[in-house]
């Protein structure tokens, strides 16, 4: 069972909300994060999870076994500009995240939230040095004007993962609006955190809500990692795939859509508790001819379980 905890009661008219998960990249938890403590965020409420609905492993140390915590899911809110920020620490599977993500929408429809923004990533074959591009995805179309003031592509394609991009259909049947801003990044880099595809989306809120805050901590991180993707990239360079972007080029022209590689991640979950997903991973990497870039990574899969 969800419940929500209210800790104190905030009033102020039709926020919007800045929501986020886990996913590739860490993206959409990057711009939450960032955002809360940048704007200190104040925590206000958080939805309790009873553990014994997601528990699926023990964490060992030393040889002992003991039960996880719930994941958290906390609301924030901040002060000029009027914000509602949501953080969840995990992405919740099937009914628990459906049920997670009523409790989310109930509270934004309780405090007559106006639009709720997520993010995500855009795995694509590019290089770490290529700006981030953002594209968009709405659950009402006239959002998508608003968006293209502000340089946002809408997304042509493909499959929104996770709970990132399930909330825009599940808030459509609530009636409020809903943002997906997806920042593009390199395919070959999901399971490390892009900082500059987080800053992306920043940038694009900033200028959609008119808010001001400070990148500089987050350029630095963004530099940090970029010496270490260029290590990365120096090591698969030889058979990564880098398309430089056309102009007028959509998504769905490259090699690579965005929602394979987010199949690709979550088969690769699935196949560490569940073997027989390893099948269904490599047929996956073949037909892309992705496997000699994931080898060692799958090959890790079955080490593990011995």
């Amino acid at each position: 069972m969800e419940e929500i905890k209210i800790y104190k009661k905030i009033d102020f008219p039709n926020p919007v909300m800045i929501a986020g998960w886990p996913g590739m990249g860490s993206v959409a938890l990057g711009v939450v994060d960032y955002l809360r403590r940048k704007l200190n965020g104040a925590k206000f409420a958080e939805v309790k999870i009873d553990p014994l609905t997601i528990l699926d492993s023990v964490m060992v140390e030393e040889g002992l076994a003991t039960l996880q915590p719930p994941p958290q899911n906390t609301f924030y809110y901040t002060r000029n500009p009027d914000l509602v920020i949501f953080e969840g620490e995990a992405q919740l599977p099937g009914q628990s995240g459906i049920m997670l993500l009523n409790k989310v929408l109930d509270l934004a429809s309780e405090l007559k939230v106006s639009r709720i923004y997520t993010g995500a990533a855009f795995a694509l074959p590019v290089s770490y040095k290529e700006s981030p591009q953002v594209y968009g995805a709405v659950n009402k179309k006239a959002i998508i004007d608003i968006l293209r003031k502000v340089g946002v592509r809408p997304m042509e394609g493909g499959h929104i993962s996770g709970l990132n991009g399930l909330i825009l259909g599940f808030a459509k049947d609530k009636n409020i609006e809903a943002v997906c801003l997806l920042a593009t990044m390199p395919q070959y880099a999901i399971s490390l955190p892009n900082p500059k595809a987080s800053g992306a989306i920043i940038g694009t809120l900033k200028k959609v809500l008119g808010f001001n805050v400070d990148l500089h901590e987050l350029d630095e991180y963004t530099k940090d990692m970029d010496e270490k993707m260029a290590v990365i990239e120096d090591k698969v360079k030889d058979v990564m795939i880098i398309e430089k972007e056309e102009p007028e080029a959509p998504p769905a022209e490259r090699k690579i859509p965005g929602y394979i590689m987010e199949k690709i991640e979550k088969l690769f979950h699935e196949a560490k508790n569940d073997k027989s997903k390893a099948v269904i991973l490599k047929k996956e990497l073949d037909r892309w001819d992705l496997y000699k870039l994931y080898e060692d990574r799958f090959l890790d899969l079955f080490k593990e379980s011995q």
